[in-house]
C-alpha cells in the first residue's frame, strides 16, 4: 500500500536530542538540511503528508514547521495515539498508509498504530528491535531523509507485517 503520511518525532529524530538553554533561557536546537530537503521537495512529490507530534512544546519547532510547509504540527502531546487516531480519521487514512519515525519509548504506542515504522540508529533498545526499518544515521544526522528515501522506494509497497 502506497505511504500517504509520515508521522515524525522531533528531539531525537529530527534533532539530536540535545536542548541548549543559555544562561538568559534561550533555547537552540539543530535541525539537518537533509531531512528538510527531503520532508519539503521528496515527500510532496510522492503525495506524502508531512505530519509532527512531539511531547515538548518549543517555539524553535513551530518555525522550522513554518520553513518546510508542515501545516500539521501537534506539540506538547502525552498521548501520541489518541493525536495521530485523530489525524488518520481527519485525512481518512488507513493504518497501512501511515509511517512514523521516533526514537523513544514515548513514540512505541503510535508506532504500533503505522504500517511503516523507522527509527534513527541511536534510539532506544525497544524501538531498535520494534522498527522495521533501523536508519544508519542518528537522530538529528539525516536519519529522517533516510527513512524518507525508504519509504518512498521500498515501504510504498509493502503492507506492515
Amino acid at each position: 500500500m502506497k505511504i500517504k503520511a509520515l508521522v515524525m518525532d522531533v528531539d531525537g529524530t529530527l534533532t539530536d536530542g540535545r536542548i541548549y538553554i543559555g544562561s538568559d533561557g534561550e533555547c537552540m536546537k539543530a535541525f539537518n538540511v537533509k531531512d528538510g530537503y527531503g520532508i519539503a521537495q521528496i515527500l510532496p512529490k510522492h503525495g506524502i503528508l508531512p505530519i509532527i507530534i512531539t511531547g515538548r512544546a518549543s517555539a524553535i519547532t513551530e518555525r522550522r514547521a513554518e520553513e518546510l510547509n508542515i501545516h500539521c504540527l501537534y506539540q506538547n502531546v502525552s498521548n501520541k495515539v489518541s493525536v495521530l487516531k485523530k489525524i488518520m480519521d481527519e485525512n481518512k487514512l488507513v493504518s497501512d498508509a501511515v509511517a512514523y519515525i521516533g526514537d523513544d519509548l514515548n513514540d512505541l504506542p503510535a508506532m504500533k498504530v503505522c504500517g511503516c515504522v523507522g527509527c534513527p540508529n541511536d534510539s532506544t533498545k525497544e524501538v531498535l528491535e520494534y522498527a522495521d526499518y533501523v536508519c544508519t544515521k542518528n537522530g538529528g544526522a539525516g536519519a529522517v531523509r533516510e527513512f524518507i528515501d525508504y519509504i518512498v522506494k521500498e515501504c510504498e509497497h509493502e503492507i506492515r507485517k
